[in-house]
């Protein structure tokens, strides 16, 4: 969300992220990582370097960040759409009820995090998140 309210064509550097938002740098790292080779982060390097968002806020989608750093949106394996592994101890997984129920929950998930800008979670953060100046972090 911090990349989300850089001015457009500006980065942020790494370090200030993590103190802003109280990250450890090195976890931050990893994330920003991840989101670059995601396509959602650009990175430059040198003086003006620093990360910052591939596209607008608008067009970036939460279902796809989060499948980015925590992989398919299903509960449960033998739910995934992208992933499917049938469990060990079932014979008929296209007859299993905890299945079919995981499966609804997926598509749940699927149906608000898929619909979910990064623009619609900045609008929408808390107003105690704010600054004195009344701008968020």
């Amino acid at each position: 969300m911090h990349l989300a309210q850089v001015e457009p064509g500006k980065t942020a550097f790494v370090s200030e992220i993590a103190a802003q938002n109280n990250i450890s740098k090195k976890f931050l790292d990893a994330i920003l990582l991840e989101l670059r080779k995601g396509g959602i982060l650009r990175s430059k390097k040198g003086p003006g370097g620093g990360y910052a968002l591939s596209k607008p806020a608008s067009e970036i989608y939460i279902g796809h960040a989060v499948r980015i750093l925590d992989g398919p949106l299903a509960p449960i394996r033998c739910a995934s759409k992208t992933a499917f592994e049938a469990c060990d101890d079932c014979d008929h997984p296209e007859d299993c009820q905890v299945r079919h129920s995981m499966t609804e929950v997926r598509d749940a998930i699927s149906a608000v995090l898929d619909n979910m800008t990064l623009e619609d979670m900045v609008r929408r953060r808390s107003p105690a998140l704010t600054t004195k100046s009344g701008t968020a972090d």
